[in-house]
């Protein structure tokens, strides 16, 4: 497939639901928390729109992540429940290009998707996030996401990090308005996470996040402040001795 303008909508429901956490997959850049600095994709354009949705289903934690550490996010349609996610409108070629660097490969390969689009679901490799999914339509534009081949049911479950869930937290509140106990609640009930983390030790954790970006903040813009200054003419750069 040659590159293509079309656009398509990027159904987040992991980390990716923070929007500081997926510029970073578009534009380049380390996430907060994050062990890895990503390429960005060859379009570095940021997102025409986004919009909060909800899935039917559920997310589930599974594997090792080598840039959090814990479980990582995955869809699965047959759970039950509703999914919390948020949509992103870019093209296809910025598509491919972040599920090109979920799987640790080069920006690039513009997959033909129209198996997804036909029938809704296409494997594009044998990577954990390379079955492409087609979740709805919005706006005439198709809606698309990408996650393990399998379901919870065969996967390794395992329990996501602190700094893991706190990025998926924030894109919780920032997409979906959701407060902190509902938050914890949500996550706390996804299998892998379920009997590891319970819904007040994700509230505490939150908690800290927020107290400890509060705390930071009036630092930062004390240091932003002094970067913006620049001595004007006739101005010492230094206090007159005396």
């Amino acid at each position: 497939m040659t590159v293509c303008a079309d656009l398509v909508w990027y159904v987040a429901y992991g980390s990716n639901l923070a929007r500081e956490r997926f510029s970073c997959y578009l534009a380049g850049g380390r996430p907060e928390g994050a062990t890895r600095h990503y390429t960005g994709c060859r379009d570095a354009r940021p997102a025409r729109d986004e919009k909060a949705v909800t899935l039917p289903g559920g997310v589930y934690f599974a594997f090792n992540s080598l840039t959090w550490g814990g479980g990582m996010a995955f869809y699965d349609a047959e759970l039950p429940g509703r999914t919390a996610a948020r949509a992103y409108l870019v093209t296809r070629e910025q598509f491919c290009d972040v599920m090109a660097q979920e799987m640790r490969r080069e920006a690039g390969a513009d997959h033909d998707l129209s198996q997804a689009l036909a029938t809704g679901r296409q494997r594009i490799g044998p990577g954990h996030y390379e079955t492409v999914l087609k979740v709805g339509e919005r706006d005439g534009h198709p809606m698309l996401t990408f996650t393990a081949p399998h379901g919870a049911g065969r996967a390794v479950l395992n329990a996501p990090s602190a700094p893991y869930l706190t990025m998926l937290a924030r894109g919780l509140r920032d997409a979906h308005g959701w407060r902190t106990g509902q938050v914890a609640s949500y996550l706390r009930a996804c299998p892998g996470a379920r009997g590891v983390w319970s819904a007040p030790a994700i509230s505490a954790l939150l908690r800290r996040a927020d107290a400890a970006a509060a705390a930071s903040a009036p630092r930062a813009s004390l240091q932003a402040m002094f970067a913006a200054f620049r001595p004007g003419p006739g101005l010492p750069l230094e206090p007159a001795a005396g």
